[in-house]
């Protein structure tokens, strides 16, 4: 049941459940917070976001959080920070079912797995914003030693990994292992991948000063890609100088190439090359939540939720929808639906709030229409890609608009400082090179001495 039950004199309130604590989610509540300060504060209505996670994560600040320009902790917002007066709830929604208003869920920290620890809640509008995961292609070994780019988690083990594998080829003399080390393969031209790969990059570049033994000859990074360019987003001529300026770096990009197998840490590729490496970067697009499917709304071909351009979910009343795991109407002409990236959806997420509003106040909503102005990319420190309303930049200045743009997207005045802290920071001190690999074991010592 919905929070602060009110007795029974008084009209129950209405209670909006949010699923997904993301973009979509994050913002929505923001909105709804903003703009129903008075129904919030009286009990008229209650706001409760539901997430496995505490914290919305940035995703387009990792690539610099992985190569260690950013704290890790500064590209998250505390969901329990920022929604101040909404209710948030840790856990995993399991079903949603909008026949009787209900989804279940299982709280942080039971097993999902038995059945007696699955919750019930009910909800009179609900926003479906569970948002999106990586989607894997069976390829042999690919789940056994790849490892995905869209969480803090994943940023943090991949600069941890990288940093580690530099002391395993400083520390070893057998060629095999050495080069096994120093193989780094990103599969995937898109945003992520480009910037991820860039920044580790040119972060175990500047690192290897402290590694007298390694060379940058030694190393070996590795982009496939399956289309015949990377980067669609910001065009094809940025696409291609993107490429050109990669290769300068000695990274090699593989187009019109597939990755066949993984098996053992044995990348084979489509084009008949095999090699070992110790690091498989799996960004080659994402799939909407399986939980989607589990649920009675109408979904497409593709698994999105069907979604009118006034983000309702098409045939329902209070169930709206956006975000990676919606199919929105694109209104602007760019295209039939609108892209799956965070432009679109913190600006549907602000249209989404704006439509709850004008639904509980009796007004009429409003479609969402946005045009696509651009994209940034950033390569590294001091490079970057960028196409924004049709002005084509590269380098320094691409660079700068991509820092500049997205500090003024991350939410809360708290984050934008103390991102910019970082920054002013890394003015007068290199970046640590130090590895805590082992951070993924907490209890090795502790075992050994138990054992002893």
């Amino acid at each position: 049941m919905p929070p602060n039950s009110p007795s029974s004199s008084a009209p129950a309130p209405e209670h909006i459940v949010i699923i997904g604590g993301g973009y979509v989610g994050m913002y929505t509540a923001l909105r709804l917070q903003r703009k129903l300060r008075s129904e919030l504060k009286r009990g008229e209505v209650v706001v409760t976001v539901i997430d496995p996670q505490s914290y919305m994560t940035y995703q387009p600040f990792l690539p610099e959080a992985a190569a260690g320009n950013l704290e890790p902790r500064h590209v998250v917002a505390p969901l329990r920070k920022v929604l101040k007066r909404c209710r948030v709830l840790n856990g995993y929604v399991t079903r949603i079912e909008h026949a009787t208003k209900t989804l279940s869920y299982v709280p942080a920290g039971a097993d999902p797995d038995d059945e007696a620890e699955l919750r019930t809640l009910t909800y009179d509008r609900v926003v479906v914003a569970l948002g999106s995961i990586s989607r894997l292609l069976p390829i042999p070994g690919l789940g056994g030693c790849g490892i995905g780019f869209k969480t803090v988690e994943e940023a943090i083990f991949l600069r941890n990994h990288i940093l580690h594998q530099l002391d395993i080829a400083a520390s070893n003399d057998d060629p095999q292992v050495r080069r096994r080390a120093l193989t780094f393969v990103f599969v995937g031209g898109g945003f992520a991948g480009v910037e991820a790969l860039a920044e580790l990059e040119d972060m175990a570049r500047d690192a290897l000063r402290w590694y007298p033994g390694v060379d940058p000859g030694d190393m070996r990074w590795m982009m496939v890609e399956a289309a015949n360019r990377i980067l669609p987003e910001v065009g094809p001529k940025m696409g291609e100088w993107t490429v050109e300026a990669l290769r300068k770096r000695g990274i090699e990009i593989k187009l019109e190439t597939m990755l066949k197998s993984a098996e053992g840490g044995r990348i084979v590729l489509s084009d008949g090359e095999e090699f070992d490496a110790a690091t498989l970067v799996w960004t080659a697009g994402v799939k909407p939540h399986p939980v989607v499917k589990n649920s009675d709304l109408p979904l497409d071909d593709k698994g999105r939720i069907k979604a009118t351009a006034e983000l309702v979910v098409e045939g329902t009343e209070g169930v709206y929808t956006a975000g990676d795991n919606a199919r929105v109407p694109d209104l602007s002409g760019e295209g039939e639906f609108t892209a799956p990236n965070a432009q679109h959806a913190v600006r549907q997420a602000k249209r989404l709030g704006d439509n709850i509003v004008a639904d509980l106040r009796g007004k009429d909503r409003k479609a969402y229409e946005h045009a696509y102005v651009g994209s940034v990319a950033g390569l590294g420190l001091h490079k970057g890609v960028a196409n924004v309303y049709g002005v084509k930049l590269r380098g320094l200045p691409a660079w700068f608009m991509h820092r500049t743009y997205h500090l003024s997207r991350m939410p809360t005045l708290n984050r934008k400082l103390r991102i910019t802290a970082d920054w002013t920071l890394a003015l007068f001190f290199r970046r640590e090179i130090v590895s805590l690999a082992e951070i993924e074991r907490p209890r090795e010592e502790f075992e050994l001495a138990a054992r002893e």
